[in-house]
């Protein structure tokens, strides 16, 4: 990809990458209303709606770990925090592994539905979580959370899927209403951070799940009367990946289930490794049927050269922020001894932070290769857990946690569009939306499985000590350099993939040379 006359359309609207598909053009054309049309206060409560299905997402992230306390004293599981960090683990989880799935039944079936369905069903399991506390069983909670992760992961696709078609390609409106989606994410952990930890001390956590529960029902109705009709047409003539599917999410989540689980009970429990044996299994499985079936779910084809080292800068980077995220709340809790709240307030500038990054990202995908801002993001991540797991007990805020808390986000909203737009340009036109659901894909599987990699090192290296400040203390550093060694990693797959992507503009450049020379040698004759 050259940074010149070589730029493909992607790079000139890095917003619009997820959703180009065959026959885009025609089909915001076909809703009602239009987006000509569409009123003023329609079109408002439309696009909130959509970004709503983002930000409840982000929200049910924070559920967990900003009440982590709280949940693990109900469920007598304070003094293990494997179990705690299931909390997390089994939402994030189940939100990657069904994403791609969840893109492709809103190409079948339509988005509008399958929004409204995903919705229906996380606000449904969410009323679960919350009356899952009188179980008294940390393992139903999990299980349910497993549940409510599942509705979240149809709403991103089909909520992306939704907004792209509803409006041209290139239109303002267009690159607007991406901005703010994108824009949710930071706003929604924020927002779940400060109920939940609030619902945590002034009344009971599973206020947080009913609530969010409640306000996903309204979300429904106010989708269903304002989200416009026949946005897309929902086409049924390419069939399900039905194998590929049942092989790769089986695969997935037994994988996760092995690394979390073994952070748990340990790794000299039979079942452990054997389920980590078997997940191997199945993703190789699925790897060599999707080679040969002629409608796979990913394009296994495509994953090869620079596509590969960016979706391992993905995978390594966002397995760093999950870790990042949830023991920087664990250190806010049992080494600064603050309260919910005060922890959660403490992450409002990842807000601001954000939205700049993804100001600034839109600007230097314009001015530099996608590559270049896949490094910085590698850079950003790494640089953003080193300065917060090299902190010093009893510091101030406003030293290094502050400084993380900035930095940290540059990472998360650099690097989703540069490997959305790398990708989208190994990928045949009819696979264009693939690109974003699988790197989303890749996003939040590696939040869950970064905290099982975490969690593991933590219990080997602290599970002979006595249950001490010094024990707890040194748990979460150890859990820190891991999430530093995962974002070195990230920065070495991103300086590969930058490397491969030189070469390939090399090439296409000394490609449209010889072109040119041989074009003018055939005019001369």
């Amino acid at each position: 990809m050259s940074m010149t006359s070589e730029r493909t359309t992607y790079e000139r609207e890095p917003q619009t990458v997820a959703v180009k598909e065959e026959g885009e053009k025609e089909a915001h054309t076909n809703a009602v209303p239009s987006c000509d049309d569409i009123g003023f206060f329609h079109e408002v409560v439309f696009v909130l709606c959509m970004c709503c299905g983002q930000l409840f997402s982000q929200a049910a992230v924070a559920q967990a770990i900003a009440a982590t306390k709280g949940i693990a004293d109900t469920f007598g599981v304070e003094d293990s925090p494997g179990e705690q960090a299931w909390f997390t683990a089994s939402f994030s989880s189940t939100v990657g592994t069904f994403i791609l799935a969840s893109g492709k039944f809103g190409d079948m079936f339509g988005y509008k539905r399958m929004y409204i369905t995903g919705v229906l069903w996380f606000g449904l399991w969410s009323l679960i979580c919350g009356f899952s506390a009188y179980a008294k069983s940390a393992v139903f909670f999990d299980v349910c959370r497993a549940l409510q992760g599942a509705g979240s992961a149809l709403l991103f696709p089909n909520g992306v899927a939704v907004l792209g078609h509803y409006y041209p390609p290139g239109s303002m409106k267009k690159n607007i209403v991406m901005c703010l989606f994108g824009a949710a994410a930071p706003s929604g952990f924020n927002i779940g951070a400060l109920f939940s930890s609030l619902f945590d001390i002034k009344t009971w956590w599973p206020w947080t799940f009913w609530a969010c529960g409640i306000a996903s029902v309204c979300l429904a109705v106010l989708s269903y009367l304002f989200v416009p009709k026949k946005i897309g047409t929902p086409s049924r003539n390419e069939p399900f990946d039905w194998i590929g599917s049942t092989l790769g999410i089986s695969g997935l989540i037994l994988f996760n289930f092995a690394w979390n689980q073994g952070s748990n009970v340990g790794w000299h429990v039979v079942y452990n490794y054997v389920l980590l044996i078997v997940s191997v299994g199945l993703v190789v499985a699925f790897a060599v049927v999707e080679v040969y079936l002629k409608h796979p779910i990913v394009p296994i084809k495509a994953l090869k050269g620079e596509p590969a080292f960016v979706l391992g800068c993905i995978a390594a980077g966002w397995s760093c922020f999950g870790i990042w995220l949830y023991y920087t709340f664990q250190w806010s809790y049992y080494v600064d001894n603050v309260n919910a709240v005060v922890a959660s307030v403490q992450f409002i500038p990842c807000s601001i932070a954000g939205f700049t990054a993804a100001l600034t990202t839109a600007y230097l995908l314009h001015k530099v290769p996608s590559s270049f801002v896949m490094m910085l993001s590698m850079g950003a991540f790494f640089a953003g857990i080193t300065i917060m797991g090299t902190r010093h007990v009893g510091q101030t805020y406003w030293g290094q946690k502050f400084v993380s808390c900035l930095i940290q986000p540059f990472g998360m909203d650099m690097s989703f569009p540069a490997a959305t737009i790398i990708l989208s340009n190994h990928f045949p036109p009819s696979k264009q939306g693939i690109a974003a659901s699988l790197v989303a894909t890749v996003q939040n599987y590696s939040v869950a499985l970064g905290l099982g990699f975490a969690g593991t090192v933590e219990k080997y290296k602290t599970q002979h000590l006595p249950q001490t400040f010094e024990s707890k203390l040194l748990g979460i550093r150890v859990a820190f350099y891991m999430g530093m060694g995962l974002a070195g990693l990230g920065v070495v797959f991103s300086v590969i993939g930058g490397i491969l992507q030189w070469k390939e503009d090399r090439q296409k450049a000394e490609a449209g040379r010889n072109e040119k020379a041989t074009e003018a040698r055939h005019e001369e004759i």
